[in-house]
């Protein structure tokens, strides 16, 4: 049975604690009466009378034929021994004596061993057991980096592997600490397989779980009742996958919030079932962000830029992204497309993504066209630009179909400006 580092001084001690007790019961019954052993045990070996002497070192050891053949010494030789115990031995007696030191580890029986007890947290330890006990760094009480708990958190190396951002995570501290309570097995793997029942693929549930770790502390059952929520309203299973993706914290709100959003939109812009339906599954933060933003908005097409209510249908129908856009970039769209460019509502609203487009772009090609006497936006005239190819097609179609002019040519013009 091997040792370990612990046990090994416990075992020694043990079989000094069986030899002192040995020698004791020996030294009785060898040493005349009025005589006594001078300085105990000491770490030297010292001759104690009647040559009933037992070897104390850093072994001690003795057989019995070694005491059997001790008792046929004469008593004159132990008489000078005992006159001669307090004397250091000479250098004949210290090398015979650690010659007959025998070997601690093959004459030492294991036998027994298994009877000590078990080893105490509170037992000392020795210096050089100190040194060769390795331990880990304790965890710290607390922490600003989820990284000093992932080797010692199953939840946290399994979420790694999904592909979970833990650097997002730990920038909120009530989500740190609900993850490091969680359970993988017991609170998270059920969390998964509904989202990957629910058409969240492999791929993407890192990402998701990235931005949406609170769903962890949501009731599964809640989760699949806002589900069947919208299975009711006639959202299909793509439809909601597609939402849950494009707006991670959807299920986190509870049915009454879902469903008076989707009346707000349909009251407010007063649009079809379909059409409120096909509104919030292309923009879907419009059922979890604010309606700050989309009442300002719609207030800055009616009052300021001044399209009628149809108008703003249809705009938002097509772009839905302009509910919720920034309210400066809006008017300042507008006013270069309007007062700049003299385009009227009409046909701003058939080409609504020009609202989507950076202001800077159209700018740059529409004094291009200026420049070659090109810019004729009315759909009534000869060699009509339609705002949709202004906007969206790369520079070396604009330059090749609608400016007749090299992309040199229009890089030349930039400089200019």
């Amino acid at each position: 049975m091997a040792l370990s580092a612990q046990q090994i001084p416990r075992w020694f001690n043990s079989i000094k604690l069986s030899s002192f007790i040995n020698a004791t019961q020996l030294t009785k019954h060898c040493t005349r009466r009025g005589k006594t052993l001078l300085h105990g045990f000491s770490a030297q070996p010292q001759m104690s009378s009647d040559n009933c002497f037992l070897q104390w070192g850093f072994k001690t050891y003795r057989t019995s034929s070694l005491w059997n053949s001790s008792q046929s010494t004469n008593l004159s030789s132990q008489e000078n021994n005992s006159a001669q115990s307090t004397l250091l031995p000479s250098m004949n007696e210290q090398s015979q004596k650690t010659q007959k030191i025998p070997n601690f580890d093959s004459e030492l029986s294991l036998e027994g061993l298994d009877d000590l007890p078990p080893l105490s947290p509170l037992q000392p330890v020795s210096e050089e057991e100190a040194i060769q006990i390795v331990a880990d760094p304790p965890l710290p009480l607390s922490s600003f980096t989820l990284r000093h708990y992932v080797d010692h958190s199953e939840t946290l190396q399994k979420l790694v592997l999904l592909g979970v951002d833990l650097s997002k995570i730990e920038k909120h501290p009530e989500a740190a600490n609900l993850l490091l309570r969680l359970d993988f097995e017991k609170d998270i793997k059920q969390i998964l397989l509904f989202l990957k029942d629910l058409g969240i693929e492999d791929n993407h549930l890192g990402t998701f779980l990235s931005k949406n770790y609170a769903i962890f502390s949501e009731d599964l059952e809640d989760l699949k009742t806002r589900v069947a929520y919208l299975r009711s309203k006639n959202f299909s299973k793509a439809d909601i996958a597609q939402m849950v993706r494009n707006a991670p914290f959807l299920l986190n709100f509870s049915v009454e919030r879902l469903d008076n959003r989707l009346g707000f939109f349909q009251k407010e812009l007063e649009l079809s079932v379909k059409k409120t339906r096909d509104l919030v599954v292309r923009l879907p933060r419009l059922l979890t962000g604010s309606l700050e933003p989309v009442k300002e908005n719609m207030k800055v097409y009616r009052l300021e830029l001044g399209f009628k209510h149809n108008e703003i249908q249809h705009m938002i129908t097509r772009i839905p992204k302009m509910l919720t856009a920034n309210k400066r970039k809006l008017t300042e769209t507008f006013d270069y497309l309007h007062n700049v460019m003299n385009i009227p509502h009409h046909i701003i609203v058939k080409f609504p993504q020009v609202f989507n487009t950076r202001l800077f772009k159209v700018k740059e090609r529409h004094l291009f066209l200026t420049y070659l006497r090109r810019a004729q936006y009315d759909p009534a005239k000869p060699n009509y630009i339609a705002l949709d190819k202004l906007v969206s097609i790369p520079d070396e179609i604009f330059c090749e179909e609608i400016a007749k002019a090299s992309v040199q040519d229009f890089e030349k013009f930039l400089k200019t400006l």
